[in-house]
């Protein structure tokens, strides 16, 4: 039997190509019906690399005055952050996506300020993003500007400052680096609005910590449907969710993701806040 012709073969190749990476996507789950691809990382979130910044601190010694703020949180001592938190420069805020995540963070290079853990090692705290240090354009980024872009900079908690650093010192430089978040018991979530308007605060988040995604389904007539960025952990939708067990899926900045299966009953009321049974 004589060979197909070379052009027919190519066609045939052409279109096995095609068919694979039809079934390759249709085999490859989207986080919402919007397409977004999920990535399957799996393990745990691992550390960083040091980068340099600067530190000061806001609030009082007890944290008082830092334990709300543009993250969305409504009080970060009983949404189990503590007082261990920061407020960070806009350039890592990125308009909320910060929110959530943990640094450890060390005074570095200033014998008079900074603090030691045990012989030279430099004392380190780890904080929660939990606000945003916004910019003073009315003074000098080197000058009392200290959040000004395109400066890292961490604005800590009187109580996490002084664990790095002494309190005279007002300023400090620091090493810092993006670690795990280390949190007991699972994801929490509570709804606030109403039935045509729903505002879903997302706290607790393990692993990365901060949020680069989150949808819900219903156990009825709801289908999975993503919600959007309202501001820092909070997250919107309108679709009426009431009446309905809800299940959550979040995906973290590192593309990692849980579902929360039927996290809020379906006699579920809005202001009360439901625990999951896993985290990151």
């Amino acid at each position: 039997m004589a060979p197909p012709p070379a052009g027919l073969v190519v066609s045939l190749l052409r279109a096995a190509v095609a068919s694979a990476g039809v079934a390759n996507a249709g085999g490859v789950k989207a986080l919402t019906p919007g397409g977004r691809v999920v990535h399957h990382n799996h393990g745990k979130f691992t550390a960083g690399p040091w980068k340099p910044a600067h530190a000061t601190f806001y609030g009082g010694r007890d944290g008082s005055g830092t334990t709300a703020g543009a993250c969305g949180y409504k009080d970060t001592r009983a949404e189990g952050y503590g007082v261990q938190t920061v407020a960070v420069s806009p350039v890592l805020f990125g308009d909320g996506a910060a929110c959530g995540g943990c640094y450890e963070v060390r005074c570095v290079d200033s014998p008079d300020g900074c603090k030691q853990a045990g012989g030279a090692a430099p004392a380190t705290v780890v904080v929660t993003a939990t606000n945003l240090c916004p910019p003073n354009y009315q003074q000098s980024s080197d000058n009392g500007g200290w959040c000004n872009p395109p400066r890292e900079h961490f604005d800590l908690s009187m109580p996490a400052f002084l664990q790095i650093a002494q309190e005279k010192a007002g300023i400090v430089p620091v090493s810092y680096r993006r670690v795990a978040c280390v949190k007991q018991g699972g994801i929490r979530y509570t709804i606030t609005g109403n039935r045509y308007f729903n505002m879903v605060t997302v706290t607790n988040v393990g692993g990365a910590g901060d949020l680069a995604a989150v949808s819900v389904k219903g156990s009825k007539r709801v289908k999975w449907t993503e919600l959007k960025r309202n501001w820092g952990q909070v997250w919107q939708t309108g679709e009426d969710l009431t009446g309905e067990s809800l299940t959550f899926r979040v995906m973290t900045s590192d593309h990692r993701k849980a579902t929360s299966w039927h996290v809020l009953p379906t006699d579920w009321r809005f202001g009360v806040t439901y625990q999951a049974d896993k985290n990151f």
